[in-house]
């Protein structure tokens, strides 16, 4: 029912007055934001300076940027929260300002990646601009671990890659994209690579072919795991069941009953401008297994050493003036 004049004054009083204790001097609400929920959301995140606050607390050194003495801010400046969250500096001053249409979930990941918030503030994020539920835990937009996130900034020598114990990729560094390429799906059963191994003939283009066999067998190996410890959960018994029923050779492998967690592997890549490159893939598991950090290092007394560099400076020229 609509509010009565009565209510709306109520709340309008209620909203300044809360107003006045954050110390928001000259600044009062509008009986148009009350009755905008987008607006009030977007007054929470914006004045209240949420995000500014969040990135003014990160060391630009700690994320690998410049930290020059021209630089007139204690942490990260707009356009560099921007670039790391993969938007244009005005969309992402928009956000900051409560200005603009709501964000997609994908951004708001991005964005709580970007200023490496804890659970706890992702969660806030979600709710203050939003209102609506968090994303699965399994999923592309799942929240990252700040710790992962650090160690990731830190290490930029190597490729190196965060996904979900499903094979989803949350977050990867430039190398990892140099090596990689960029995932080819970003929503539904579709991101997970696990998925498009066994139902798409070209996911397994960058892995020599006297390697399919055995990777196919730790992919499968690992998912029992992940099962497992997922216990009843709905996105790891669907991904599973769509497997059954839309690969041969994955009903034949999950019926032999093997279990092993991945935790590290070689692989034997095939990329099409270094061309065959062989990496050792380490894993990092988190806590709770949900997510694991993917490094590749070059074998001692291989080529591998020299095509990584290569693969660095064919990185670095895609990443530039475009961004």
């Amino acid at each position: 029912m609509p509010r009565t004049a009565h209510g709306w004054q109520h709340t309008f009083t209620q909203a300044n007055a809360r107003i006045a204790t954050l110390g928001l001097s000259g600044f009062r609400a509008t009986p148009h934001m009350l009755r905008d929920s987008c607006a009030l959301r977007w007054f929470a995140v914006g004045r209240l300076g949420f995000l500014k606050s969040r990135r003014d607390r990160l060391n630009p050194r700690d994320l690998g940027l410049h930290d020059g003495p021209r630089r007139r801010v204690a942490g990260l400046r707009r356009d560099e929260v921007a670039n790391l969250a993969g938007a244009s500096v005005d969309y992402y001053a928009q956000l900051e300002q409560g200005r603009g249409a709501q964000p997609l979930e994908q951004m708001l990941a991005a964005l709580a990646r970007a200023l490496h918030l804890s659970l706890d503030e992702r969660n806030h994020l979600y709710y203050l601009v939003s209102g609506r539920p968090q994303p699965s835990a399994g999923g592309p937009n799942a929240h990252v671990h700040p710790g992962m996130l650090d160690l990731l900034d830190r290490l930029t020598t190597t490729p190196e890659q965060i996904i979900s114990d499903l094979s989803v990729t949350l977050v990867q560094n430039r190398l990892a994209t140099a090596l990689l390429g960029r995932p080819k799906h970003s929503t539904g059963l579709r991101a997970s690579f696990l998925y498009q191994w066994f139902t798409d003939p070209d996911a397994r283009s960058l892995c020599h072919q006297k390697e399919h066999q055995h990777q196919s067998q730790v992919f499968v190996a690992d998912l029992r795991a992940v099962t497992a410890r997922r216990g009843n959960d709905p996105v790891a018994a669907e991904l599973t069941r769509r497997l059954l029923d839309h690969s041969d050779e994955f009903s034949d492998l999950w019926a032999r009953q093997d279990v092993a967690v991945r935790r590290s592997d070689r692989k034997r890549l095939l990329h099409p401008t270094i061309g065959e490159v062989e990496l050792n893939c380490l894993n990092l598991l988190s806590e709770d297994g949900t997510q694991r950090l993917l490094w590749f290092t070059p074998p001692a007394g291989t080529q591998a050493v020299e095509k990584l560099e290569l693969l660095n400076v064919i990185g670095a020229l895609a990443v530039q003036p475009d961004h």
